[in-house]
This record gives structure tokens, sequence and C-alpha cells, in this order.
């Protein structure tokens, strides 16, 4: 018999850091929600620099640094004079560990997937201000503050950011430091939770959607806070953008880009500025939740960039990444991309903003480009002719921006739910049956996904009801995809936690005093050992099962310990 050998759930919190999140360490809770604040300066010698760092502790490399410095600007091209909001993403260096202080797990267990911290790159968000000024050699001020963080939280930080950036560009630093030290008495970041997170006289409240309401599809009541002074400033979502105000100029194409995200196809968004740019790459990135988009993603990106010669060759296939820009020069560059979105001012047809054309890649020659959808893409579904109606009706009927937001992005929810639905419905088949979970077997392993077997389940399981077109021809092309990796890892590790609990449970339920009876003093301690292996990792990777089990499982390790000879109860108590 070898009962406990299942197969490995995924690594979880290393003991170290579990001792860490328990001892108050200095910036431990500000590191929960920031990596780092930034203040990037125009140096006459040097051009951009890094001027601040706070805390002063954070060791970036050099690397990240000069990133830092490039995305933290707007190129010459914007003109972007007064004040600026923008963000970024950058890939962290080779080596880095996953947190200064280890606490994300407890977040990440709780937190849907498209809102978990990120593990590989940090996000950037700027706000730069340009202003005249004659004491200034270049007779310019240009500077930008910048919050880096592993959360993507772009309304939180673009809102936090409104609050202390310009009170900081009139007191500098100490008006900095104050800020940091604020950030280091917020509460966690609790998804399911209302925040309230104080910063220069000012309370945001937030609230970060739990993993539980986000698949339920609504958000659970919270109890009335108590009355705070100041009155909370009360943020609606901490990662939502305005959608509508995004997709105004492309509304007729929601369902192309959708499927272009959906395949994780390379994608260039080019667009008259910074903040344009990085918020239409965000928002496409949206269209697919609650799917996590796998692929890489840069919402403003640069020739500086530490990845543009990796983006821009043309020995290989452009890789699966949505990169937004806004220097002409990316044009000739990215000629050989498949998807090119070219965006400019937004223009009206009377009532409606006017709608770009889809065109053909040879049209992309010049610097004075029209706007348009540069592509030779056919969608595999048809357009929703009721969806563009609804929107455009709303625009003539002066529908709030917030509301036709809400309308595309539950369009949106519901699109992709029903994309999903059928995958997931095939997933639990591959399940093994509950009755064939044995405590005196290894665990039963999940059968492996089948694509001709998921095909033929289509005809009566498929998503045909919500929207008519080749939904066969979309399965196919998305198991080429990043995105189809992705979501077969998330949910196969999670299959096989639910059969690691299962067995777990089926192990508590046995009587394990009386197979001990007539075994010898070798098997009985071999069980001992692989029972505490299997109490362990079920404790180390925080397996969805009742601390009480663990605990009957701790009691029934302790009782078969009594029935053996004191000699052997010392050496294993020892143990």
């Amino acid at each position: 018999m070898d009962p406990f050998d299942g197969s490995d759930a995924p690594e979880g919190p290393s003991e170290a850091a579990a001792t860490n999140a328990a001892v108050p360490v200095p910036w431990s809770r500000f590191s929960a929600w920031l990596e780092c604040v930034c203040v990037v300066t125009f140096d006459l010698e040097l051009g951009q620099a890094i001027e601040l760092v706070y805390p002063h502790d954070v060791k970036l490399t050099e690397k990240e640094k000069t990133s830092i410095c490039y995305l933290s600007f707007p190129d010459s091209y914007s003109g972007c004079l007064g004040d600026t909001q923008f963000s970024f993403r950058l890939r962290q260096a080779v080596g880095r560990g996953s947190s200064r202080f280890g606490q994300e797990d407890a977040y990440d267990k709780n937190a849907p997937v498209t809102l978990q911290k990120e593990h590989a790159h940090f996000h950037g968000y700027v706000y730069f201000r340009q202003v005249k000024d004659a004491s200034v050699k270049r007779g310019y001020f240009q500077k930008s503050l910048v919050v880096v963080s592993r959360l993507p939280f772009v309304n939180l930080f673009h809102s936090l950011l409104k609050v202390i950036a310009p009170e900081y560009f009139e007191k500098q630093e100490p008006c900095l430091e104050t800020v940091c030290n604020e950030i280091d008495q917020w509460p966690a970041p609790v998804p399911g939770q209302t925040l309230n997170l104080p910063v220069m006289g000012v309370v945001m409240q937030v609230r970060i959607p739990s993993k539980v309401e986000t698949a339920a599809g609504s958000p659970a009541k919270q109890p009335q806070t108590e009355n705070l002074l100041p009155a909370p400033t009360v943020l609606p979502s901490v990662y939502e953008l305005d959608l509508f105000k995004c997709f105004q100029s492309v509304l007729i194409h929601v369902q192309m880009l959708w499927e272009l995200m959906l395949l994780g196809e390379p994608v260039v968004v080019m667009a008259p500025s910074p903040t344009v740019s990085s918020e239409t790459v965000l928002a496409l990135v949206s269209t697919v939740a609650p799917l996590h988009y796998c692929g890489d993603y840069r919402p403003y990106f640069t020739i500086h960039d530490s990845e543009f010669k990796e983006y821009t060759t043309r020995t290989q296939a452009p890789p699966n990444v949505i990169l937004g820009v806004t220097n002409p020069f990316f044009i000739k560059t990215f000629q050989c991309w498949p998807h090119i979105i070219r965006l400019g001012d937004l223009k009206m047809s009377g009532d409606l903003p006017k709608q770009v054309k889809v065109k053909k890649l040879a049209k992309l020659k010049t610097l004075d480009t029209k706007t348009g959808i540069y592509t030779a893409y056919k969608t595999f579904l048809h357009k929703d002719k009721a969806l563009i109606k609804r929107l455009l009706k709303g625009i003539q009927k002066k529908r709030p921006s917030e509301a036709q937001s809400a309308i595309l992005r539950r369009h949106l929810l519901e699109q992709t739910q029903s994309f999903i639905l059928p995958l997931d419905r095939y997933l639990e088949s591959l399940m093994p049956p509950q009755r064939s979970v044995s405590p005196w077997k290894t665990p039963p392993q999940i059968r492996s996904f089948s694509q001709d077997e998921f095909m033929k389940t289509l005809d009566q399981a498929g998503p045909q009801l919500t929207l008519k077109g080749d939904w066969t021809g979309l399965y196919r092309r998305f198991f080429r995809s990043p995105n189809f990796d992705g979501w077969y890892r998330l949910r196969h590790r999670e299959m096989t936690q639910k059969v690691d609990c299962l067995h777990l449970e089926a192990i508590c339920a046995a009587d394990l005093l009386t197979w001990t009876k007539d075994k010898s003093e070798v098997e009985i301690v071999d069980l001992i050992l692989k029972l505490r292996e299997k109490l362990t990792r079920a404790r180390k990777h925080q397996l969805p099962v009742k601390e009480e089990l663990l605990e009957r499982l701790e009691q029934s390790i302790q009782t078969i310990i009594s029935s053996l000879p004191e000699d052997l109860q010392t050496l294993l108590h020892r143990q």
C-alpha cells in the first residue's frame, strides 16, 4: 500500500515567508500595496534620471531604473503640456524575489485571477507635469511622480496620484516621506472588504472584489461603515476603466477586438498620447475578463525599452503581446505585425463619434497614416448589431458614460462566460468519480484533455444560443493561444487540489487504528510519516479543507503513535 503519494499541489508560501508575515517589519504594510514611489526628472546632461526612490532601501536594478526613467516621460511627439496621467508595465529583473516580504499569498488566494499580484512584472502609474518655467535652463519644468506596484489597480493608484502629486511638486521630499508613512498605516488589501485608505487629509474608500463574488457575478453587501471624518471619497472600482470612453471610435469593431484578445494575437495600438495608449491597452486586456489574459501587454512602450529589439525583430513571427505606442517611428517598425490599431483625436459625425474603418495592412506606409484598424483578420462570430444599436442610441440620448460602460462590460463578460462554460463543463467530466477515491490507494488521475472529444460536446453544450458564427473554428484557434494554456494550467491545478482534498477526507473518515492491528512496526511508522507529510502539504499549500479535518488527522496520528512501544513513541515525537 502507498496511499499518500498524491501529485503535488502548486507551491505555496515558504515557512520563512510565513514567519516574516507574522513579525511587524518596517514598510511591510506599504509593500502590501506598493513596491516603491519614484521621482523622475529631466537632467540636461543625463536626460531622464531618477531623482528619488522611496523607501530608500528599495533595491531596483539598473535595468529597472532605466526602464522606469524612459517609461515615465511622454515622448516628444505627444506634446503633453500641463499634467498628464498614464501607466506602463515593465518586466522585472531575472532572479528578483516575488515580494519584499512574501505577503501576497493570502491576497492571491482570495483575489480573482485578473487582479492577482504580478510575479514577473511591475505596473507603473505616472503623474507627469510639464509647465513653462523661466528658472529652468530648457524653459520647462518636467517631472514625473511614479507609483510602482505589483497590483493592477489603475483607478486606485491614479486617484492616489491626483491627491499627492500636485502637493509633491510644490513641497518636494518631506511631503513624499509623509505620504509613504501614511500608506504604511493602511490596512492590508483584503478582497471582499471595504477598506478606508487615508492620505493627506483625504480618505479613499475602496473595495477589492473577491474570487467568490466574481464567480457569483455580484458583490456581497457590505455593512455600513462608521461615520468617518472627513467623509470618504468612494471609488466605485479599484481597477475598472471607462470602457465606453476607451472604445468610442471602435464600437462597431468590439467583436473583432474581443476575438483578437481571446486568441492572444499580436496587436499594436498607435495613439496620440500615452494616456490614450495606456487606457486603450488596459481596456483591451479587460475585454476577456474573467478569463486571465496570459500574453504580455505594455500599455506604453518606447524605443528605449529593454525589450525593443526582442519585440521588433523580423526574423521570427511577432510575439503574443499588445503594445501601446505614440512614436510615429513605430509605423515603419511594426509593418510586419498582423494587427495595428491607429487611433487619433476623437472626431464626431453629428451626435455620434466617428468610427474608424478596417483597412488593409498594405496601406500602412506613410507617417501621416489615417486612423483605422489595419488587419486582414476575419471574425469567427457575427457582430452583435443589437449591442451597437443600443450604445449608439445611448449616445444620442446622452446616457452617462458610466452606464454605457456597464452595458458594454456586461455584454463582454457574458460573451466570455458563454465561451468558457462549455470548456468548464468538459473539464468537470475529466474529474475521477468521488467513489473512486480510496484512503488505501494513491489519488486517482484526472483524465487528459482531448480537443476532439471536447468538440463533440459542442452540439449539445455549445454557446451557439448567445452569438451566431463559427464557434468550432474559434475554439480550435483558441487551443493554440497562450490564454488557453494559462486557463488550462490554472483549472488543472484547482482540480488536482480538489482530488487531494477528497483523498484527505477519505483518510480522515477511515479507521486507521484498526488497519494497523495486523501490520508490522515498519509499515506503521511508514504510515505515520506519510500522514504527517500529507498534513504538512495540506497546510503549506493551503488546501481548501476545514481546519477541524486537519486537526482530526493530527489526532489520528497521535493515537497511532500511542499504540507503539515507548522507544518508538519517543523517536517519533522528536521528529
